[in-house]
C-alpha cells in the first residue's frame, strides 16, 4: 500500500430540517390548534483515530464528504428524524487543521479518540412552540440551520518515542533493523528509505519503546533538495532524537563534521522546537575504521563539531556499529532509562463536545400566509 501522510478534504455537515406550521384537523374538532413539529438536526462529521489504519490513502482520491440533512417536521406533533453522523476513520497520530485559517481542529493521538470536525445544523422549530394565550393559531416556524462547511488538511505524524536523524546512508535503517524486528530496505545508494518506518525496541519483558526511521535529510532541504523537510513532521512527537553520523564515508572528500553541522542547521530551519529536543550523537560505522585509529578519529570529530556549532558541552555521545550490533545494546538501555525518567508522554486530549444551543431560536422566524379566516381564529 502506498504511504500517504497528507490529504486535503472538504467536509459539509448536514442541514437541519425545517420546522412545520400545521394545525390539528379532525372531525368535530374545528379548532384543534397548532401541532407542527420541529425539524431534525443535520448530521455532523466526526474523525476517529483507528490503530488498524496506517495511511491517509483513503482521503487522497475521495476529497469531499457530506453528511445527510435532517428531516422536516410534520403535523400531529411529529418531529423530523435527525440525520446519522458521518464517521471518518484516520490513523492514530493524525492532525487535522483548517486549511484557510491554520487552526488545529483535532489532534488524534490515541486509538479511539474522537473529534467533531463539522457540526450539523439545528432543526427548525415548528409552530407548536409559538402558541400562547394571545396567539392561539400561530403560523410562525423557523428554517433549519445549514451545516458547517470546512476545508481541512490532514497530516499524519507517527507516534514514536525516539526519532532517527541523519544523512542518507548514515546507517539509520541498518540501526533500526539491528535493535528491533522492523525490516526497512537497506541498500548502498542514497534515499533507500522513502517513507517512515517504525520499530519496537524491547529492552525487558515489560519495557519497550518505539523508534522511527525517516528518509535522510541533506543540506539544502529547506530549499527542496532531496526529499526536503517533508518527513521531519514525523519526528515532532518524539522525545529523543538520535543523530547518526557516518564516521567512515565512502567518498574520501566527504567531511563528517560539515555533514553533521548541516543537519543541525536544516533542523533549526524547519522547526526551532524540534531542534531544541534532546539530541544524542551516535557515531556509526566504527567497524570500518582501524581499531588503533578509532579513539583519535572520534576525538577529532567531537572537537571540530563543538567548534563548528559553538557548543561547549555536547549531550550523550555513543560509538556504535549498526551492522554488527557493537555498542547498540548500551545505547538502547540508556534510551530506555531516560524515557522512564521522563515519564509517560503527554498527549493533548480532544474530547467530543455535546451540542449546547441554549434557548436561542435556530433561525429567523417565518410565517405562512393566511388562507382563510377560519385558520386565523
Amino acid at each position: 500500500m502506498k504511504f500517504i501522510d497528507e490529504a486535503k478534504i472538504e467536509v459539509i455537515a448536514g442541514k437541519g430540517g425545517d420546522g412545520s406550521a400545521s394545525f390539528r384537523r379532525e372531525k368535530f374538532i374545528p379548532f384543534g390548534g397548532p401541532d407542527g413539529g420541529d425539524g431534525g438536526r443535520g448530521g455532523s462529521i466526526y474523525a476517529v483515530a483507528d490503530r488498524n489504519i496506517n495511511t491517509l490513502v483513503d482521503y487522497r482520491y475521495t476529497r469531499k464528504f457530506k453528511a445527510n440533512n435532517g428531516e422536516r417536521g410534520r403535523g400531529s406533533d411529529c418531529y423530523g428524524k435527525g440525520a446519522d453522523d458521518l464517521i471518518l476513520r484516520v490513523p492514530v497520530g493524525t492532525v487535522i487543521s483548517d486549511l484557510n485559517t491554520g487552526e488545529i481542529v483535532a489532534d488524534l493521538a490515541s486509538d479511539g479518540q474522537k473529534a467533531r470536525i463539522a457540526r450539523g445544523g439545528r432543526g427548525g422549530l415548528g409552530n407548536l412552540h409559538f402558541k400562547s394565550s394571545t396567539n392561539r393559531a400561530p403560523r410562525q416556524f423557523t428554517r433549519g440551520e445549514p451545516g458547517e462547511e470546512r476545508e481541512l488538511k490532514m497530516e499524519l505524524r507517527v507516534l514514536a518515542d525516539v526519532g532517527l536523524l541523519g544523512l542518507p546512508n548514515a546507517g539509520k535503517s541498518t540501526f533500526i533493523r539491528s535493535v528491533s524486528a522492523a525490516k526497512p530496505k537497506v541498500a548502498d545508494y542514497p534515499f533507500t528509505t522513502l517513507h517512515p518506518n517504525l520499530g519496537v525496541v524491547r529492552t525487558d519483558e515489560n519495557r519497550s519503546f518505539v523508534i522511527a526511521d525517516v528518509p535522510g535529510l541533506i543540506e539544502g532541504a529547506a530549499d527542496g533538495a532531496g526529499l526536503g523537510h517533508r518527513f521531519l513532521k514525523h519526528l515532532q512527537r518524539t522525545r529523543i532524537l538520535l543523530h547518526l553520523v557516518d564516521l567512515a564515508p565512502l567518498d574520501p572528500e566527504a567531511d563528517p563534521v560539515h555533514d553533521a553541522v548541516a543537519i543541525v542547521a536544516e533542523l533549526d530551519k524547519y522547526d526551532r522546537r524540534l531542534a531544541d529536543k534532546p539530541r544524542w550523537l551516535v557515531l556509526n560505522k566504527l567497524d570500518l575504521i582501524p581499531e588503533e585509529e578509532r579513539d583519535q578519529r572520534v576525538a577529532d570529530f567531537l572537537a571540530a563539531f563543538k567548534a563548528a556549532t559553538g557548543q561547549d558541552e555536547l549531550g550523550p555521545v555513543f560509538r556504535i556499529s549498526a551492522i554488527s550490533g557493537d555498542g547498540t545494546r548500551p545505547l538502547v538501555y540508556a534510551i530506555q532509562d531516560t524515557l522512564d525518567a521522563m515519564g509517560p508522554a503527554l498527549v493533548e486530549a480532544w474530547e467530543e463536545k455535546d451540542d449546547d444551543y441554549g434557548d436561542t431560536l435556530p433561525g429567523p422566524i417565518e410565517e405562512l400566509p393566511l388562507d382563510d379566516e377560519e385558520d386565523a381564529e
